[in-house]
């Protein structure tokens, strides 16, 4: 199981690294959770380096993808090769998007006719590209998901692991990244948002 997590120049750190670690809560040696990146080395919208762990191809044949934003997420979707190098598809993927991100999911076709959320800069671009935009923090259809707010992208990873490892692991995964105090109030927060998109998909994707 490959979940990649597109990282591009100007990245988000809470879009990209929240999901990675959420993410890896799931303890299994077929588990496999990457930064792919256009380049061997990305910098942050704060001057963070990450090193690519995938590339975009190696995203583009994954189990799942999420699609991280940044400030430069209008330049990405503007270049054609760049683009191209993206191969996602929802019959045989899940595909998420966070913020920005979910520019590049509407430039590639997959939100035609899906509503999204996305961050309240990003919405007017959404918008402009013919999706509606909803006042929520995760929304999904099938295999395509996103999320607005960079701390919405604790949903986007849960309702990943749902999909693929089912409930319980969500469950558990955000109750050991949850605050002290606060646990049982952040796991039914997260279930409150994801669990009307994952009535009849609690199995593996």
């Amino acid at each position: 199981m490959h979940i990649a997590i597109l990282t591009f120049e100007g990245f988000n750190e809470l879009d990209s690294l929240i999901a990675l670690g959420i993410l890896h809560r799931i303890k299994k040696a077929d588990w496999r959770v990457s930064i792919a990146s256009p380049t061997a080395r990305v910098r942050s919208m704060n001057g963070v380096v990450l090193e690519a762990q995938a590339s975009l191809e190696e995203a583009s044949a994954a189990d799942a993808v999420i699609v991280g934003s940044g400030r430069q997420t209008r330049e990405v979707f503007a270049d054609p090769a760049l683009m191209a190098r993206l191969r996602l598809d929802p019959s045989r993927q899940l595909l998420g998007a966070q913020c920005s991100g979910t520019l590049v999911l509407a430039k590639l076709g997959l939100l035609d006719g899906v509503p999204a959320c996305t961050d309240l800069i990003t919405k007017p671009w959404v918008e402009e590209a013919g999706v509606c935009v909803l006042n929520q923090p995760f929304v999904a259809k099938g295999n395509v998901a996103t999320a607005g707010g960079c701390l919405a992208s604790q949903y986007l990873a849960a309702w990943m692991i749902a999909r693929l490892e089912g409930i319980e692991a969500a469950k558990s995964a955000m109750h050991y990244v949850a605050p002290v105090g606060e646990k049982d109030e952040y796991v039914s927060r997260a279930l409150r948002n994801i669990a009307p998109y994952l009535e009849g998909v609690f199995a593996t994707a």
